[in-house]
Order: C-alpha cells, then sequence, then structure tokens
C-alpha cells in the first residue's frame, strides 16, 4: 500500500491584492479604534458612577444628620428595634432607595440598621474618620455586602459630636446603570465600525482603479524596472509636476542638460536658466520635435502633458547627426563646385586646343599662364592673411562654393589672424555657419557679394562676415539667433534654424558675443567677438590702405 500522503496545511495570510490588503488593513485599524474608543469611555464612566453613587450616599448622610430630633433622640433614648431612631432611619432608606441607614452613638453602637438584629451591635466599619468630624466617602464591604458609602458626624444643639450617620447604596445598583449602558455603547461603536468598514470599501476601491489591482510585489516589480528602463536609455527623460517643478531626471537627462540631482524640485527655468530649452520643458514653447541648444549640444525635445497636470518631456541628441548633415552639404557644395571646375577646365581646354590649331602659340602660353596664376593668388591671398589651415582650407572651399553660385567672396585687406587659435574647430564653425548664413541671404541677388573679415586684436579674435543681401529688419536681430527659427526651407536631412544660436552659443561660452547689424551700403553685418581665444598676443603687421582683394574670379 502505498503511504497516505500527508495533509495539506490551511495556510493563513495576507491577500495578494492591494484592495484586499487596504480593505482589511483598514477594517481591522476601524475594529482598533472602536474597541479603545469603547474601553476608554468604559472605563471613566465606571469612576464617575462610583463617584455619583458615593456623593448619593454623603447627601442622604448629610440630610439626615440635619434633622434637630436625630441627635436629641440618640441621646435620650436607648438602641431598640422599635425606638424612634431606627423608625427615622428606615423612614429616609425607603425614602431615598438606600441599601442601609445607620445612627450610631460616639462608640459605635448601631441605633438603627436594616436588619434589626444587628441594633446595639458595633459597626463592622471604623467610624473614627466620622467621629472626628470628617466627611466620609468609600467602596466598602460591609455586613450588607458591597456598598458605596457616606459617613458624616452628628451634632447636638451645641455643636458637639454625639456620633455618625452612615448610608450606604448597594454596589450591585452601580454596576447595572454601567452595564445597561454598554449595549447603547456597543451601538453606537456598531455604527462607527460600519462606516469605517464603508469608508475603508470605498478607499480601497479606488486604491484599486488607481493601482489596476496589482499586487505589493507587482507594484514594486514595476518599480524596479522602472528605474532601470529609465536610467539604462539612451534618451532624456525629463518628469515634471502640476507645478511646473522638475521631479525627476535620469542619467541621459543629466548628462545631455550637464545639471545634477539639485535640479529636482526646482523650476525648470532655475535649474537651466532662462532660454529656449527652460521654455520648452516649461511647455512655453509647444510643438513636436522641437530643436533646441543646449551648450555644444542639439537637442530635439518633446513635451507630453501627463493625467496628474505634470509633464514628461524627452530629449534626444542630435549633436552628431547635425554635424553630419553640415559635412553632408559641405560635400555636396565640393561637389557642386567640382562639377562646375569640370565643366570649366573643359570649356578652357576647348579653348586651348583652339589656340594650337590656330597655331597661336604665344596667345596659349598667355591664357595658360593667367589661369595657373588665377589660382594661385586665390590660395596665397587666402593663406597669407589667414595663417591657420582650417580656417584657410575653409575659406578656399567656400569660395569655390560661393563661385558656382554666382556670389563673389572676398577676404578684407584688414583681415589679419595668425595661427594661434586656442580652439580652432570652434572658429571654423562660427566662420562657417556665417558664410553659409551670408551666401543663402545674397543667393539670387545682383551683384551678390559676401566679405569675410578676421582680426587679431591682442589675445582677442574679431570676426565679421557682411553680405549685399536684403539685411535683417531691426526687430528680428535677436530673433534670429533663437534655436529652430529660420526664414528658409529645410533641407530633407536635417531642420534649419541651428547655425546662428550655435554661432551665439559658442561666443558666449568664451566669454564673447555674437551681434548684428546693417552693413555700409545695406544687407547684414555679423560680428562675433571671442575673448581669449588666441594663445599668445602678436603684433600686428601694418595695414595697408583698406581695399577690398577678391578671392576668386572664374570666367564663365
Amino acid at each position: 500500500m502505498s503511504p497516505t500522503p500527508p495533509a495539506r496545511r490551511l495556510r493563513l495570510g495576507m491577500p495578494k491584492r492591494v484592495f484586499s490588503q487596504v480593505l482589511l488593513m483598514q477594517v481591522a485599524i476601524a475594529a482598533g479604534v472602536a474597541v479603545l474608543a469603547t474601553g476608554l469611555f468604559l472605563a471613566p464612566l465606571s469612576q464617575q458612577l462610583d463617584d455619583q453613587a458615593m456623593r448619593r450616599a454623603l447627601s442622604i448622610a448629610e440630610t439626615t444628620a440635619q434633622e434637630a430630633q436625630i441627635a436629641e433622640e440618640l441621646q435620650t433614648t436607648p438602641p431598640t428595634p422599635d425606638g424612634p431612631l431606627q423608625k427615622a432611619a428606615e423612614r429616609i432608606r425607603k425614602a431615598t432607595h438606600a441599601r442601609y441607614v445607620v445612627i450610631m452613638d460616639w462608640r459605635g453602637v448601631r441605633w438603627s440598621h436594616t436588619d434589626t438584629s444587628q441594633i446595639g451591635g458595633i459597626v463592622s466599619t471604623n467610624p473614627g474618620e466620622a467621629l472626628a468630624g470628617n466627611e466620609v466617602m468609600a467602596i466598602d464591604n460591609g455586613t450588607l455586602g458591597r456598598t458605596a458609602r457616606g459617613k458624616v458626624p452628628l451634632y447636638d444643639t451645641e455643636h458637639r459630636i454625639v456620633g455618625a450617620v452612615s448610608v450606604g447604596i448597594a454596589y450591585d445598583s452601580v454596576r447595572a446603570r454601567l452595564l445597561s449602558a454598554i449595549p447603547g455603547l456597543l451601538a453606537y461603536a456598531g455604527g462607527a465600525l460600519a462606516v469605517g468598514a464603508l469608508a475603508a470599501w470605498l478607499v480601497s476601491r479606488r486604491v484599486q482603479r488607481q493601482t489596476r489591482d496589482l499586487a505589493f510585489s507587482d507594484i514594486s516589480a514595476l518599480l524596479a524596472e522602472r528605474e532601470a528602463m529609465l536610467h539604462g536609455i539612451r534618451e532624456g527623460v525629463v518628469a515634471l509636476d502640476r507645478a511646473g517643478r522638475v521631479r525627476l531626471l535620469n542619467d541621459e537627462a543629466h548628462r545631455l542638460l550637464g545639471i545634477d540631482e539639485e535640479a529636482v524640485g526646482r523650476s525648470p527655468d532655475e535649474a537651466l536658466g532662462e532660454g529656449r530649452t527652460a521654455d520648452i520643458l516649461a511647455g512655453r514653447v509647444t510643438g513636436t520635435d522641437l530643436l533646441t541648444v543646449r551648450g555644444q549640444r542639439v537637442l530635439v525635445a518633446n513635451r507630453m502633458p501627463t493625467d496628474d497636470g505634470g509633464a514628461v518631456a524627452t530629449l534626444r541628441d542630435r549633436t552628431e547627426l547635425e554635424q553630419l548633415g553640415r559635412e553632408l552639404d559641405s560635400t555636396r557644395g565640393l561637389i557642386d563646385a567640382l562639377r562646375a571646375q569640370d565643366h570649366e577646365h573643359a570649356n578652357r581646354m576647348h579653348t586651348l586646343l583652339g589656340l594650337l590649331e590656330l597655331e597661336m602659340y604665344d596667345d596659349a602660353v598667355d591664357f595658360v599662364g593667367e589661369v595657373v596664376g588665377d589660382h594661385r593668388a586665390t590660395s596665397e591671398q587666402v593663406t597669407e592673411k589667414i595663417q591657420d589651415p582650417l580656417l584657410a582650407a575653409l575659406l578656399v572651399g567656400k569660395a569655390t562654393v560661393a563661385a558656382e553660385r554666382g556670389v563673389a567672396l572676398w577676404i578684407s585687406d584688414r583681415t589679419r589672424l595668425p595661427d594661434r587659435l586656442i580652439d580652432a574647430r570652434g572658429v571654423v564653425t562660427v566662420v562657417g555657419n556665417l558664410v553659409d548664413n551670408a551666401l543663402d541671404a545674397v543667393a539670387g541677388t545682383p551683384h551678390a557679394r559676401v566679405e569675410v573679415e578676421l582680426r587679431a586684436e591682442g589675445r582677442t579674435a574679431v570676426l565679421r562676415v557682411r553680405d549685399t543681401g536684403p539685411g535683417i529688419p531691426p526687430e528680428q536681430r535677436e530673433l534670429i539667433f533663437t534655436e529652430g527659427w529660420s526664414t528658409k526651407e529645410p533641407p530633407a536631412h536635417r531642420k534649419r534654424g541651428i547655425g546662428l544660436s550655435m554661432v551665439r552659443r559658442l561666443a558666449e561660452r568664451q566669454g564673447g558675443s555674437a551681434t548684428v547689424g546693417e552693413a555700409h551700403g545695406g544687407g547684414a553685418e555679423f560680428t562675433v567677438v571671442l575673448p581669449e581665444a588666441l594663445d599668445d598676443p602678436a603684433p600686428e603687421p601694418a595695414l595697408s590702405a583698406p581695399v577690398d582683394t577678391p578671392v576668386k574670379e572664374e570666367s564663365r
């Protein structure tokens, strides 16, 4: 025979659902409060009933002792069952519903008692305090059981103590009053418990809806997963409460925004400072995929309101994508420039071939020298005035692109920039954005021209780019430096409204400035001042007459 399997144990424990746990705990709390309140009420009630019984007994004793014939008859009559004091005591006892009324002399001998056989005997409790002139209240055990007693001295007409009066009220009547109060009290406690249970049920139902009837363990697991997800994703998350204060930042948001945990509990303006990023997080700027610049980073922000009145903002880093986009633009420009040069080179070769076929050899030599000299002069002019190789290469390339677009790119004769730049890449970014912006502004206009002036004043670099375009209206001269603002259609691979904002941010990061005004003769003039941009100040060479030299003149 197979062994009988052991009986399954009945395991009692807390239910798993939040609704059941909250309801059970709240009902238990309500029941405990009801029991505690009942006990706290009954304890003083019992003491109060005892005190009332003793005072009632004392009052009856005082009233009895104030009758003049009681003291007189105590002195003139013997203690007998048929005596006047026994009759008077019984009359008072029946009228007041007392348990007993005992009249005694100064020796403690009874002159009256409920049990007539006790008359003439000594009282069972000590009458010393009453015979000494003191009033006594107590709960005592005597010949008639447990009673609430009151004792007072008995005076004659000359105010001498001749005895005492002791009155007792049956303690059973006091206990009966207490017991009679308990059902009503329990009814009130039961009603309070029912109201508490109903309130607990309503609260539990609300908690059930808000927690979607999950167990506490499930909620704890969800919170742990949420923390792991928030701090593991490569996208910044910023949560704000209904008052607009930051209440949560994940690790990526700390990195992208450059702030620490002190930002929690503060508004975006307090944590980030005034600017477009704070405006987007605060909801003052609305839309999807909003561009903003934070430090050297280009961010794409989206903000979504939550049911509790707050909001959650997500941040994506588009710095590398923006840089790739600009490199793509530059590559496309260079490809177009190379295509144009190839076309122009073919035309020149055809011209040279025609000169040779016509046996115009001297003209052919002059033509070749002129073409080669133009190219040599362009590179020499740039490198003579701009000694930084990255910046010089940028301007040579921009000159080719400008020529293809029918724009004359000039380097001012006031340009003098030694190879002392601390952050050459930053200056390249500033000049490249300003030149691109100027080329876009003058494209399609007659006699289009862009002039670049780069000067060193001690350790400060001053960068100016002028164009002959339509210019910038005064009311928009600050707006154009705002992230996301642009009057041009964006290309397919990226958005506009970033270049000039990055220029100002780079300048301000070095303690400088970026401004725009009206150029002499019309158009716009952008000026960027970069303090401490050069390592060591170099003496500026003597400036020649301010005659502008074209970078590149190409025949079509």
